[in-house]
């Protein structure tokens, strides 16, 4: 069953995405990110590019010739996923498809909007069985 975990009162959810993605990499593991739009996904992209200040995360879209070979996926469709390791959502719905992850894990800002959707996705995972680990935004565990 899908690991999910919830990160909420994140203040710059692109640096926390790039900062978990880092890690994860680090780990040898791959990721998907999936944002709302092309645009969001693009704005990420350019943001990975320059965080870590010293350092670079490899990304490309999902429709990449090199999405097989490249650790982090950042893309706003979710027909063609090269790989089903770690999802992080950035989108105000759940993923669809997110069960055939082995881990999701939800972003959630400060603004109230944020907030309501991530309960929406939060109650929509754990009524269907699925154990949630919640964390604040300096990653200590919440419950």
């Amino acid at each position: 069953m899908t690991r999910v975990d919830f990160f909420f009162n994140v203040p710059n959810k692109p640096a926390h995405v790039a900062d978990l993605s880092g890690r994860a990499v680090q780990r040898g593991r791959r990721l998907m990110v999936l944002t709302p739009t092309q645009e969001a996904a693009e704005q990420l992209g350019i943001f990975f590019w320059s965080h870590p200040p010293i350092g670079f995360l490899p990304h490309c879209h999902a429709t990449h010739p090199r999405a097989t070979e490249t650790p982090v996926i950042i893309d706003w469709r979710h027909e063609t996923l090269p790989h089903d390791d770690i999802l992080i959502n950035l989108d105000s719905q759940y993923p669809p498809f997110f069960s055939r992850f082995k881990r999701l894990i939800e972003v959630v800002g400060l603004d109230e909007a944020d907030r309501a959707a991530a309960r929406d996705r939060f109650r929509f995972y754990r009524d269907r069985g699925y154990e949630i680990k919640t964390f604040d935004a300096n990653g200590a565990a919440l419950r």
